[in-house]
């Protein structure tokens, strides 16, 4: 074994598993969570999404399930891998809270990872009068908040099509 393999072996070996989503894989999450929703019986009137992640699962999601009412929360908690702030943040620009009154809404994320933002999510729509059900693509063992509707759990960390990349600049 050469040095640079042996060197490759040991990077490779450090490195933490990790659950890898690909675009066609995610159409196919996408499709079969609407199938879940919809064989539920629950049928949304709006759907709201936890942005940033939760933004492509939610427009995928309510265009299988017909609803053309969406709308998006952002939350903070994430900072970087492994990274995150003291407790989740609601950041402007906020939902028109009247609206939801009443309505039945499906909360959107990528995932549940501790569970404390769509905990905070979930209480805020509810707080609004809204009638909630939460889905995401993954649940991790340690979430305080199991989503009504997972695709996939895993204790992994995650790696997303829309967030595999780093940022474009102006120079790249």
């Amino acid at each position: 074994m050469s040095i640079e393999q042996a060197s490759a072996d040991t990077t490779v070996a450090e490195q933490p598993p990790r659950e890898v989503l690909g675009w066609l894989e995610f159409g196919d999450a996408s499709r079969q969570l609407a199938h879940s929703i919809a064989d539920s019986g629950f049928s949304p009137e709006i759907v709201v999404a936890i942005a940033r992640g939760g933004l492509l699962l939610a427009g995928a999601v309510a265009y299988a399930l017909g609803v053309k009412s969406c709308g998006s929360l952002n939350v903070e908690f994430y900072t970087g891998v492994d990274q995150r702030l003291a407790e989740p943040e609601i950041l402007p620009p906020l939902l028109d809270g009247a609206s939801l009154a009443g309505k039945r809404v499906l909360l959107v994320d990528d995932v549940s990872d501790s569970g404390r933002t769509l905990k905070l999510a979930v209480e805020l729509l509810e707080n609004l009068g809204a009638d909630v059900r939460s889905v995401t693509l993954y649940t991790k063992p340690r979430t305080i908040l199991a989503p009504d509707f997972c695709w996939r759990n895993t204790d992994r960390w995650i790696v997303f099509p829309w967030s595999a990349l780093p940022p474009v600049t102006a120079e790249g």
